[in-house]
């Protein structure tokens, strides 16, 4: 340093850390663990009130399936019964009417609502998957553990239902939906050939229009299911999508 210059100014100390880190250029405060086990408890508490609303629902649905079945049962039973008594005639065309529109009306409404709660089980499966999402925000180390989807779009939601292997046609004809539409095809073509044949047709028109109704029948409900699902994904913004999906 030579005479008459100014002395070296100390070089100033770094500031010190502060309670955020910056992201970007808005500062972000670090969560606490304490935050962070709040909300995770939070997570946790919305995840088994959705298991539980789910089995709700599916405990009650099944239920509804039995009653209609044995409705069904007895039903026939009935009309099997009520024929040896009439020996087929007199009475026993409208009582047969009767029967089979009561079975067919309680089928009808049955199959809604068996319809109406896979929807609902979609939903909670749906849900579920955003909340493991939001597991996985919290600590990304167990992203490797789930094997259900950590993503609430519609690959994420097939993903949860069938984890182990890709879903096939095998889980649609062995669903509970695909056999009411079967048992209501069935109990509504035996009502429009009743009927047929009650007004005097021939038993050949008889069996045709009754299998064309159950076609249609089942047809519509699979074109009303078809149609519900994709009306309930097109209300929806996933929050987290499959990679590559």
């Amino acid at each position: 340093m030579s005479a008459g210059s100014p002395p070296d100014e100390p070089e100033p100390e770094p500031a010190p850390v502060s309670d955020h880190e910056v992201e970007g250029t808005r500062a972000v405060p670090a969560e606490s663990d304490a935050a962070l086990g709040r909300r995770a408890q939070i997570l946790a508490t919305e995840h088994w009130g959705l298991l539980a609303a789910r089995s709700t629902a599916q405990s009650e649905v099944l239920t509804r399936i039995t009653i209609f079945l044995t409705l069904v049962s007895a039903g026939l039973v009935t009309i099997g019964l009520l024929g040896q008594a009439s020996r087929f005639a007199g009475w026993f065309g409208g009582a047969s009417l009767a029967i089979l529109a009561f079975l067919t009306l309680i089928g009808f409404m049955t199959q809604v609502r068996v319809m109406n709660v896979s929807e609902e089980d979609m939903m909670y499966v749906v849900a579920m998957n955003r909340l493991r999402g939001a597991y996985v925000d919290l600590d990304p180390q167990v992203e490797e553990i789930f094997l259900a989807s950590t993503y609430d779009d519609p690959a994420g939601m097939k993903q949860t239902y069938s984890f182990l292997r890709r879903r096939s046609v095998s889980i649609l004809l062995g669903s509970s939906v695909m056999l009411l539409i079967v048992v209501n095809a069935c109990v509504a073509g035996l009502l429009i050939g009743c009927a047929v044949v009650a007004s005097g047709g021939a038993l050949g028109w008889a069996v045709g229009v009754g299998v064309a109704t159950g076609l249609l029948y089942a047809a519509g409900f699979m074109f009303f299911g078809g149609f519900g699902f994709r009306r309930a994904w097109s209300h929806y913004a996933p929050r987290r999508t499959t990679p590559g999906a």
